[in-house]
């Protein structure tokens, strides 16, 4: 069939473009019009799957209309919240990651709980697309009833991590997932985001990646909790014990932390499921002995302070970008910049007094 055939029997094609557009936009108004805060909120609280999705999708929309209603949203369900274990899981790429939450995410559903697990996808700073593949990673675990897996884009927020994982979470808490699994990118700043809105830490490393030492040099020991050498199986069960050695003699170089907590460094196969029991023991562990000297309630505060500053400094920012007159001037000032007519701090200070003024 030729290209003026299929245009002559394209109804689209015969209706002016101002009509389609027409159609477009009642079509958009209808869609925002039955986004009802309060159904959804009914629903999530009774446990509906379907609903917390659209929930999450509503939170974590970008377009203004639908801030306020996420907000009412994340409001009506924080009664319902802050009653699960928040576990973060970072490691680099290719480190096992999704196959550990797997294993894990099956032996508590075994145990009665319900599983939230909020992967965060990294995005291209390209095209700022993501490919949102842990589903596929998870194959058991998704076809459970107990477990909800939803993978977001990471856009372009503070280290990788969704700007809205946190309200997430408060839509899963409420809709009854006593377990709620965060997974980071694993490169950036994610570690230093996740840390601040779970629980427990749990870092995943490989033996003999030759990365042992480097990693000991790093800050993201001082956050872990527990560190985990995974795929310790087959031949590589000697070399993980060896790394296994190694940074338990490096965490005695670290001061204690606030927790009064000691961490640990185990080994595990995910692939296998060897020694994820011992894991989740170790996690109730942590669990106890924070929540009796205080700190697992005191360092839930001290996030939610981490968060409205952080909250605070995101709306500050986009508020400064996203004004006609800021705009007009960041142009002039950076053509001034290049040309070497002011100093990128001269020019910084003359849009906030910019900003001042509005």
């Amino acid at each position: 069939m030729s290209k003026d055939n299929i245009k002559h029997n394209n109804p689209l094609s015969k209706v002016p473009s101002s009509t389609t557009n027409q159609a477009i936009d009642r079509f958009k108004n209808l869609q925002q019009k039955q986004v009802s805060v309060a159904a959804i909120f009914e629903a999530i609280i009774n446990k509906n799957t379907t609903a917390l999705s659209k929930g999450i999708t509503l939170v974590e929309s970008t377009q203004q209309q639908h801030l306020v209603k996420a907000q009412q949203l994340v409001e009506k369900c924080l009664p319902y919240a802050n009653k699960s274990i928040r576990i973060g899981i970072t490691g680099v790429p290719g480190v096992g990651k999704s196959t550990f939450i797997e294993a894990m995410g099956s032996l508590l559903i075994q145990k009665g709980k319900k599983v939230a697990v909020l992967a965060v996808d990294p995005s291209s700073t390209i095209s700022h697309g993501s490919i949102l593949g842990d589903k596929t990673r998870m194959e058991s675990l998704v076809r459970s009833s107990q477990a909800f897996i939803r993978p977001s884009p990471s856009g372009s927020s503070l280290g990788g991590v969704a700007q809205k994982t946190r309200e997430s979470v408060i839509l899963c808490e409420a809709a009854g997932y006593d377990i709620i699994i965060i997974e980071t990118v694993g490169v950036g700043q994610s570690e230093t985001a996740v840390h601040s809105m779970v629980d427990f830490f749990l870092l995943l490393k490989l033996a003999g990646a030759g990365d042992e030492l480097q990693g000991i040099k790093r800050g993201i020991i001082e956050m872990a909790d527990a560190i985990v050498i995974n795929k310790a199986d087959g031949d590589n069960q000697k070399q993980a014990v060896q790394a296994k050695n190694q940074f338990r003699k490096a965490l005695h170089l670290y001061p204690p932390a606030q927790s009064n907590w000691s961490p640990e460094v185990m080994t595990c196969s995910a692939l296998e499921e060897n020694g994820i029991e011992d894991i989740w023991e170790l996690i109730l562990k942590y669990q106890d002995k924070t929540a009796k000297n205080g700190f697992f309630e005191q360092n839930r505060m001290q996030q939610n302070k981490f968060w409205l500053l952080q909250t605070i400094e995101e709306q500050l920012k986009n508020s400064f970008y996203n004004h006609p007159e800021v705009k007009a001037a960041l142009t002039s000032q950076i053509e001034a910049v290049q040309q070497h007519k002011i100093t990128p701090f001269g020019a910084a200070r003359q849009l906030l007094e910019i900003s001042k003024k509005l």
